[in-house]
């Protein structure tokens, strides 16, 4: 008989020290397309990580993939790309590892890529700009599915 084993995602970076699946959620876009996109994760080898890094941590049960917005002296403020909300208090000790390489239509795009380093600073530079416009569009959503019923 065939024994198939499940590994967590701390699992797989221990062993392996990267892993690579898809995304599911809309908290990353326009950067990551739910379940069409593949994300390429390394194991946390820094004991710090920088502004514009996207890293994976866990939070009680869950894994989530989100930016970091700014570095604090105990943690990070984190966003989803899409999140209209801020995380405060994520900190060195949640992080299990740090994106390195998307692809998108067997094309692989890096961090170190000039379009993406542009659409990094233009996102996230713009950051209370694009809350404004996010919540804007979120409160028209709800209203216009108001209207709908």
């Amino acid at each position: 008989m065939l024994e198939v084993k499940a590994y967590t995602f701390e699992e797989m970076l221990a062993e392996k020290g990267y892993l690579a699946y898809t995304n599911v959620g809309v908290s990353m876009l326009p950067l990551l397309r739910q379940r069409r996109d593949i994300i390429e994760i390394h194991k946390k080898t820094t004991p710090r990580f920088k502004k514009y890094d996207v890293v994976l941590y866990k939070r009680s049960d869950m894994y989530i993939l989100h930016r970091i917005l700014k570095v604090l002296p105990h943690g990070y403020l984190i966003a989803g790309d899409n999140n209209t909300f801020v995380e405060r208090d994520v900190t060195d000790e949640m992080i299990l590892g740090v994106m390195t390489r998307m692809i998108r239509g067997g094309k692989s795009i890096y961090p170190t890529d000039f379009k993406y380093k542009l659409y990094t600073h233009i996102w996230c530079d713009c950051y209370p700009l694009r809350m404004l416009i996010l919540r804007a569009r979120n409160h028209l959503k709800r209203r216009f599915s108001q209207l709908h019923r």
